[in-house]
């Protein structure tokens, strides 16, 4: 997202405001959420936040965590790039910008509380629950839902939960699976062209309300971020692991290996010691 339209949609002395660095602007914006991974705070106009990603790294629903930098950096770059991708697709969104380094400029939505993931190849809990090799590739893509709550470690539902505690509507989940398909068939393309496997990933989605006196005046957007963090990732010829599982089974070179991603991806990532 280019400089002119922040300034046509913030005007320009707040986009200047924006670029100067990260560390002012989080001492002068209201927090609303801080998260595992990025802390959400206020946005610059009605209708918008800002997203903040952090260092930290957790897994097993954080009993597990550490603080690795430079992986907030990694995943910005990597979000925007990919956000941008599936937007063009005529997927919404809510990245409307990235700021910073560590920041993006997004919609505000209603996030729905269901995390959708998408499996193509056997990996991680759905080896131990249902005793499959990891690996194994699926003989379609499997697509699941959790409720999104840690303290219940994001248990699996059935549409006929989210149906029956209000979710969603059966109209709504359709939009969801049809676009998170389509997203699955572009991610799958373009990491395969950069000689990397897409494994699963999960996504998160939210409500953009034009009329908030309107229920149904509603449009279904992808929101969080699609990223390493979310998403499992394999070298296509040596199916070595280039994502989170780095951290979640203690193989190091996390950033390195999420860097690589970007470098595969043509993303030019600022110098992370500085």
């Amino acid at each position: 997202m280019s400089t002119q339209f922040l300034n046509v949609f913030l005007g320009e002395q707040y986009t200047r405001h924006l670029f100067l660095g990260t560390k002012t602007n989080m001492t002068k914006r209201k927090q609303l959420y801080e998260g595992k991974a990025k802390v959400i705070f206020e946005g610059p106009e009605a209708g918008t936040l800002v997203q903040y990603f952090k260092d930290d790294a957790t897994a097993f629903n954080a009993q597990k965590k550490d603080v690795i930098k430079g992986k907030g950096v990694l995943n910005n770059y990597i979000s925007e790039h990919i956000m941008t991708a599936v937007g063009d697709l005529g997927i919404p969104g809510h990245f409307i910008a990235r700021l910073n380094d560590r920041e993006q400029l997004i919609r505000k939505l209603e996030i729905i509380p269901i995390e959708v993931v998408v499996r193509n190849v056997a990996a991680g809990s759905i080896c131990s629950r249902l005793g499959l090799d990891e690996g194994t590739t699926l003989n379609n893509t499997l697509v699941e839902f959790c409720l999104k709550d840690d303290s219940l470690g994001d248990p699996i539902i059935a549409p006929e939960h989210i149906f029956t505690f209000g979710w969603t509507t059966k109209d709504e989940l359709e939009i969801i699976v049809e676009d998170t398909l389509r997203i699955n068939d572009f991610l799958t393309g373009l990491f395969l062209g950069i000689g990397v496997r897409l494994i699963d990933f999960k996504l998160e989605f939210g409500r953009l309300y034009h009329d908030q006196d309107a229920a149904d005046d509603n449009v279904i957007m992808l929101a969080d971020e699609i990223s390493p963090d979310n998403c499992r990732l394999w070298d296509a010829q040596t199916n070595e692991k280039m994502d989170k599982d780095r951290f979640r089974r203690d193989l190091g070179g996390l950033v390195e290996a999420y860097q690589e991603i970007a470098n595969r991806l043509g993303i030019k990532i600022p110098d992370l010691d500085s």
